[in-house]
C-alpha cells in the first residue's frame, strides 16, 4: 500500500516557497480537488444514478451534450464560484464567461476547463476525465471578460488534470515539473503516486483516429504511413496504434509510458471551417503545459502551442503532443 504526501500537503509547501503567497492559490487547487472528488463518484455510480446518455441538448459547439457534461459542469462552477479564490470562469460547455453573482467574493485567479473531455466514453464504461488551466486575472477586474482570458498557454499558472478510470488520478504542473496523485477513496483524499514524472524522448507508440486517413495533409501521411511500415520500412522498427477518443486518457498513456497523440488539421476540418478539432483554452493548452513539463513536446505541426495567441474563447487548433523527438519529427515534416 503506497502512504505518501497528500495533495493538500504538496501545495502547502509549494506554496511556502512562493514569495508574498496568501494561500489563495492553495484555496482554488483544493476546490479543484474537491469538485473532481464529486466528479470521481458520479463516474463511478454511472448508470446507478441514471447519468448515463445523452441530455438532449446541445453545447456551444453544436455538440450533442451528454448528461454528465452538464452534470459536471455545474459541479465544477459550484465548488469553484463562493471561496473567494477566483474572478471568472470559462467553460468547453458554456458560451461565454462564466461571471460571479454580486456580493460573491472575488480572487486573483480565473480558470478554463473542460468538466468532462471523453463523456462519450462513459457509456461504455472507458476512461473520462477533467482537463483545467489556471490564469491570473486582470486587478482590479470583478468581472472578467473573454479579452480577459485571451492569454498564451505560456502564462498559464497551473494546469492539470484528473482521469477517472480503474482508479482517480490528478495529474498537476505548476511550472516545476509534473505530479501524479491516486485518490484514496477510504481516506477521501489524493496522495502522491509519482513525482517528477517524465515522457520518454523516443517511443514506439502512436495514437490517431485512423477513420479521417483519406483526409490527412501529405506529411501526416507520410509519418503514419513509416510507422505501419515497420521494421521494414524507414523507420526501421515496429510501432502499436492507440485510439481511446479521450484526451485524457491518451495524455495520461504517454506520461506513463511515452507515445505521440495527434489531432492534425485535414481536409475534412478545413472545410467544415474549423482551424482544428480540440480547443485551445481548455484542452490544448493545459495539456501542452504539463506534456511539456514532462521533457516531451507540443505543436500543431507547425507552431509550438504555448505560443499561440488565442484569438477567441472556444478556438480550435491541430495538436501534435508527446514524446519529444517524434512529435520533433512530424514538426519537421510539416516545415519541408
Amino acid at each position: 500500500m503506497h502512504i505518501g504526501k497528500t495533495l493538500t500537503n504538496y501545495i502547502i509547501e509549494t506554496q511556502r516557497g512562493i514569495e508574498g503567497a496568501t494561500g489563495e492559490f492553495t484555496g482554488l487547487l483544493n476546490d479543484i480537488a474537491t469538485a473532481c472528488k464529486k466528479i470521481a463518484s458520479l463516474v463511478d455510480k454511472g448508470d446507478l444514478i441514471g447519468v448515463l446518455g445523452a441530455a438532449g441538448s446541445e453545447n456551444v459547439q453544436g455538440e450533442e451534450q451528454k448528461k454528465m457534461d452538464i452534470i459536471t459542469n455545474e459541479v465544477f462552477i459550484e465548488a469553484l464560484e463562493n471561496n473567494g479564490h477566483v474572478a471568472g470562469l470559462a467553460s468547453e460547455e458554456m458560451e461565454d464567461v462564466y461571471n460571479l453573482a454580486a456580493g460573491k467574493p472575488r480572487g486573483g485567479y480565473m480558470v478554463t476547463f473542460d468538466p468532462l473531455d471523453g463523456s462519450s466514453n462513459m457509456d461504455v464504461n472507458v476512461s473520462v476525465g477533467t482537463i483545467f488551466s489556471i490564469l491570473k486575472a486582470p486587478k482590479g477586474v470583478e468581472n472578467p471578460s473573454a479579452e480577459d482570458f485571451m492569454q498564451p498557454g505560456t502564462t498559464q499558472v497551473a494546469a492539470g488534470y484528473c482521469l477517472y478510470g480503474p482508479s482517480s488520478i490528478m495529474v498537476i504542473t505548476t511550472g516545476q515539473g509534473v505530479k501524479m496523485f491516486t485518490l484514496d477513496r477510504d481516506m477521501g483524499e489524493f496522495i502522491m503516486t509519482r513525482d517528477d514524472v517524465k515522457i520518454p524522448e523516443d517511443t514506439q507508440e502512436f495514437a490517431i483516429n485512423a477513420s479521417n486517413s483519406r483526409h490527412w495533409e501529405a506529411p501526416v501521411k507520410r509519418y503514419i504511413d513509416e510507422c505501419l511500415a515497420g521494421k521494414e520500412g524507414a523507420r526501421g522498427k515496429d510501432f502499436n496504434m492507440r485510439w481511446v477518443a479521450s484526451m485524457v486518457a491518451e495524455v495520461h498513456r504517454i506520461l506513463t509510458r511515452g507515445g505521440i497523440f495527434m489531432y492534425p488539421i485535414d481536409e475534412k476540418t478545413r472545410k467544415a471551417g474549423k482551424e482544428g478539432k480540440l480547443r485551445l483554452m481548455y484542452e490544448a493548452n493545459p495539456m501542452s503545459f504539463i506534456v511539456e513539463q514532462a521533457g516531451g513536446a507540443s505543436t500543431t505541426g507547425r507552431e509550438r502551442i504555448l505560443d499561440i495567441q488565442p484569438k477567441e474563447l472556444h478556438q480550435r487548433v491541430p495538436v501534435v503532443l508527446g514524446s519529444k523527438n517524434e512529435v520533433e519529427l512530424v514538426t519537421r515534416y510539416h516545415s519541408e
